[in-house]
């Protein structure tokens, strides 16, 4: 009898070796970050994934518009997310929990896109609460049944970036903060708003680094994942 040859965990494109038993020891398939790589490498990665995980969405991010339209050619059922700059292909899981995603400002869409696909891509449902930033409080104070109604949140903000002190002193939901590179000079490049969201004094707040939205989608995931269903 002739064995079984053993899994691979590895797939070697001469260019990158795709890491295919992720989603065995994790519990989520590799993602492609996209910046740097040509648009044929994007394709070759991304059908690998696709062929590993067929039962799951694989997910390319940081796209530039010839990746993006090399996929799409490719794969004609991929669906592109513009805003985000990034695809998935394949069938996205059934959700569970609830990731809110809040965004101050609508310069900052792109890293709360990222944020929102990501989380759906790693099998939270997502709900998103845009242009609430605390240039205007009220619009904050209005959302906050819908926030403090997830399992996870996720605030993005440039700027100071205040908004997710605001947010963790309305909720106790547990939040993890992304600052943007969004502002004027003295931003520098979102490092005034990371330090801000670093410095916070709300309790139960984490940060990512800079328009860092892929790593906040997938904290809060795992987060709204592992939660506890509610009593009603």
């Amino acid at each position: 009898m002739v064995p079984t040859p053993a899994h691979e965990p590895a797939a070697d494109l001469g260019f990158a070796r795709v890491d295919t038993d992720r989603a065995a020891r994790t519990g989520d398939p590799e993602v492609v970050y996209g910046s740097g790589k040509t648009p044929a490498q994007v394709v070759e990665i991304l059908r690998t994934l696709h062929q590993a995980h067929p039962d799951q969405a694989v997910l390319a991010t940081r796209l530039s518009p010839e990746a993006v339209a090399a996929v799409a050619d490719t794969y004609p059922d991929a669906v592109v997310d513009e805003v985000a700059r990034a695809v998935t292909l394949g069938e996205l899981r059934v959700p569970q929990g609830t990731v809110a995603v809040v965004s101050a400002g609508t310069s900052d869409a792109p890293v709360a896109a990222e944020a929102a696909l990501t989380a759906s891509v790693f099998g939270a449902g997502v709900r998103r609460v845009n242009d609430v930033g605390v240039a205007g409080l009220h619009r904050i104070l209005a959302a906050r049944d819908e926030l403090a109604d997830a399992d996870c949140l996720i605030v993005v903000a440039g700027m100071e970036g205040a908004l997710p002190s605001v947010v963790g002193g309305l909720t106790g939901v547990p939040l993890v903060a992304v600052p943007t590179s969004v502002g004027y000079g003295a931003s520098f490049g979102g490092l005034a708003a990371l330090l801000g969201m670093l410095n916070s004094c709300a309790p139960g707040v984490t940060v990512v680094n800079i328009d860092n939205g892929f790593g906040a989608g997938v904290f809060a995931a795992r987060v709204a994942r592992n939660a506890r269903p509610r009593s009603t």
